[in-house]
């Protein structure tokens, strides 16, 4: 388990070369309108937030992609009162910060263009966090679409991957849902200040989804939640996510926002078709039409993140240990101890329903000890 770092409530001391460069890094997450582009700029030009403060406004005004507004903007930014009056909320509000360089960043979000310099936290972050998708969607979703939502992060959930939303009405709030009835762990990134609920009949799922993963925004406490803030929220959810799923969507909708974000930080783009003619379905088959993958189940999301997750798994040196498997995983594995077998035959020997087998072999993919030949052919891969 990784927690962010507690909120620091010691003063902050008027000169940048007195602070650390985490208190350093944490100030410029507060100046308005600097963006993740621009900050990285700033920290290789100067070498350090530390330097950063430091600079004259010319020397700022020259790094590329800081113009004079942005370089007027932190040469005027108080930052050592703001970093000291931040400190303060976060720790009244008893959220813990976690600060772009910090060792529990999230591995995920720190591989997009433009990472939030600081984290506010509810909850606790995890490293399993790391196999994680998003699903998102309309607001005013039909009874169809949250069912869709909620059986699919449920499903996902119980195979271990993290469920991140908005916490929005309708899908957002079906796929936390789902997660939490599954007991699985699931993350909701919000548009505003955590001090807030938004929205406010949320509160009580807020609290479930605290217990159960995180809460996470990148906006300090008391920002409201302005229909500004929701844009660039949405680039948090893609980027915490290995993947998103947009569950319906109009031709406006903010889901499409996010579906945009996650193909430009490289993550997969999975769509759930519905209706022909219904309004609520023409943002899903838009994706459809320009290369989203139509999925209609848990297993197509999972079909996908199975090869991503063999390229991320290196075994060197002494051989790993099994991982945990459940009696059926475990029934299904041994199976395949003799050689391949075809699904058919897994299923006549395993004495379970061919949905369920199907299933299992899925998630034993997942866990990277079988894989699949072709053909619907397996074999067992021995790791332990």
């Amino acid at each position: 388990m990784v927690r962010g770092s507690p909120p620091r409530g010691a003063a902050m001391p008027a000169a940048a070369a007195e602070c650390t460069e985490r208190e350093a890094r944490w100030a410029l997450g507060l100046v308005p309108h600097l963006g993740g582009v621009a900050l990285a700029g700033l920290l290789e030009a100067f070498g350090s937030a530390r330097g950063v403060w430091e600079a004259p406004r010319d020397r700022l005004r020259a790094v590329p992609g800081v113009g004079p507004a942005t370089a007027f903007a932190i040469a005027a930014f108080p930052w050592a009162k703001n970093l000291r009056d931040d400190q303060r909320r976060a720790a009244e509000a008893g959220l813990a910060i976690i600060v772009w360089g910090d060792a529990d960043y999230p591995v995920l979000l720190n591989r997009i263009a433009s990472p939030p310099p600081v984290l506010y936290l509810r909850g606790h972050l995890s490293p399993e966090d790391a196999v994680a998708i998003a699903i998102v969607g309309a607001r005013r979703a039909t009874a169809y679409g949250q069912d869709m939502a909620g059986e699919m992060a449920g499903e996902l959930a119980r195979r271990g991957v993290t469920i991140v939303s908005g916490l929005a009405r309708g899908i957002d709030g079906a796929a936390h849902q789902g997660a939490l009835q599954a007991a699985g762990r699931t993350v909701a990134v919000l548009g505003c200040g955590l001090d807030t609920v938004y929205p406010p009949e949320h509160g009580s799922l807020a609290k479930e989804v605290e217990r159960a993963g995180a809460l996470l925004s990148e906006f300090p406490v008391g920002t409201p939640p302005v229909r500004l803030n929701f844009p660039r929220r949405n680039r948090i959810i893609s980027g915490l996510s290995l993947g998103v799923v947009v569950v319906e969507a109009g031709i406006e909708s903010g889901a499409l926002i996010t579906a945009h974000h996650a193909l430009e930080q490289g993550r997969e783009v999975f769509a759930v078709p519905g209706r022909v003619h219904a309004r609520y379905s023409e943002g899903c088959h838009r994706l459809i039409k320009a290369g989203a993958k139509l999925v209609e189940s848990w297993e197509d999301v999972l079909a996908e993140l199975v090869p991503q997750l063999k390229r991320g798994r290196r075994l060197k040196g002494a051989a790993a240990p099994l991982p945990p498997l459940t009696a059926e995983e475990l029934r299904v594995y041994d199976l395949l101890a003799l050689g391949s077998r075809h699904i058919d035959v897994l299923i006549g020997e395993a004495g379970l329903p061919g949905g369920r087998v199907a299933s299992v072999l899925v998630t034993l993919e997942m866990k990277g000890v079988v894989r699949q030949l072709g053909g619907k052919v397996f074999e067992r891969l021995d790791i332990g």
